[in-house]
């Protein structure tokens, strides 16, 4: 079996770069009274059409970010603290919302991202805690990856 950081391929930009935004994907949606939070964990592609880089300056395709979210919920589901300490959450919800599956589910074009959207079910009271107060704000998807070269042409 391959770990997720094996499966997981990230590609750097051209030279000749489009035009991307940095962004950070919040947390968009919780239950203090269940410990669930919601958000965005990736997104490939703003409502806009604009392509978007993570905060390491990395693209990842939306069919690659699809992979690479499916591979994560047959093999981990778990969250984690800081990239430090795991079995603090896990995974209940998770979606790859691709201009297909969106078209499909009579979602008009330009009103969700191209992305991946998770929810966790939080399970340590002292992180929900920081959840709640806004010490973590956002998700953060942990992986090594080869990083790649694009070609334009």
């Amino acid at each position: 079996m391959k770990t997720f950081n094996e499966i997981m391929k990230i590609r750097d930009e051209p030279d000749n770069k489009p035009e991307v935004t940095k962004r950070k994907f919040q947390v968009k949606k919780t239950n203090n009274e269940k410990m669930q939070a919601f958000g965005w964990a990736s997104v490939a592609i703003a409502e806009n059409g604009e392509t978007l880089e993570d905060w390491q300056g990395d693209i990842i395709e939306s069919d690659e970010l699809e992979s690479a979210a499916y591979k994560f919920v047959d093999l981990y589901r778990e969250g984690g603290e800081m990239h430090e300490r795991g079995g603090v959450a896990y995974l209940i919800e998770s979606v790859v919302f691709t201009e297909e599956k969106m078209a499909a589910m009579g979602i008009p074009e330009g009103t969700l991202p191209v992305g991946w959207w998770i929810g966790f079910q939080v399970t340590d009271a002292d992180v929900w805690e920081k959840v709640k107060d806004g010490t973590y704000s956002m998700f953060s998807i942990e992986g090594k990856a080869e990083r790649v070269e694009v070609n334009n042409e």
